[in-house]
């Protein structure tokens, strides 16, 4: 009876703060104008499987983007093509799932940018992406499973140019010792909340000169 009693009082006394803090409340709607929480990456998850929800995020959060018809066939049929446009993306903002997307705006505002102003005394004014959409197996194979870039679910990070013209580039400075490096290894550990797989040079050559990001709900979550 006790236990009860103290378990009804915490919840009596968690609600009210959770309702103030709806970025750590499972059972808020996600809004991008909230903070990053605890309950963040589990709701951005939640919206793998449905462009309609999470494009209703992007519309409630006031979020600037452009839905496109599905394209494609088989294993690279592409239901969900979103266009996050206020993205400082070169050459051009990607055709991402909305997931992705959703995923890639909160790294750069909550991740990206206070890194780089923390670091390096400076903002970022471009992100350089190798490309999002790719309709192949993963590594180019002929065989194996598909990669996530077939259905635009992923994306490929390789250099960051900064307001003061500086440039920072996974291949020439993760292997560094100054800020530049520091900055890199940042942004790729405050990704791994924001994405459900994410590779580095850390993980092996063939990442040796970018980031992959993506929202893959078919296997476990791998941050290297």
């Amino acid at each position: 009876m006790l236990s009860v009693l103290v378990l009804s009082a915490l919840g009596l006394l968690g609600w009210p703060w959770l309702r103030d803090h709806p970025q750590h409340n499972p059972w808020a709607p996600l809004d991008l104008e909230d903070p990053p929480g605890w309950a963040t990456e589990r709701k951005l998850l939640a919206l793998r499987d449905d462009p309609g929800k999470c494009r209703a995020v992007l519309a409630r959060s006031k979020a600037a983007f452009r839905a496109l018809d599905p394209q494609g066939d088989g294993p690279c049929h592409r239901n969900d093509r979103t266009v996050l446009s206020d993205l400082p993306f070169s050459p051009s903002p990607p055709q991402t799932t909305c997931p992705l997307g959703i995923g890639m705006k909160l790294w750069l505002r909550d991740v990206v940018q206070p890194t780089a102003g923390e670091l390096l005394d400076t903002s970022v004014v471009r992100v350089e992406h190798l490309g999002s959409f790719s309709c192949r197996r993963v590594y180019g194979s002929s065989t194996g499973r598909w990669s996530e870039h077939a259905t635009g679910n992923a994306i490929d990070i390789a250099a960051f140019v900064m307001e003061d013209g500086s440039r920072v580039s996974v291949l020439g400075d993760w292997s560094g010792t100054g800020g530049k490096a520091a900055f890199l290894h940042t942004v790729r550990d405050g990704s791994c909340s924001l994405f459900a797989t994410v590779l580095s040079p850390d993980y092996n050559e063939a990442h040796r000169d970018h980031f992959h990001f993506d929202q893959s709900d078919r296997y476990t979550s791998i941050c290297r």
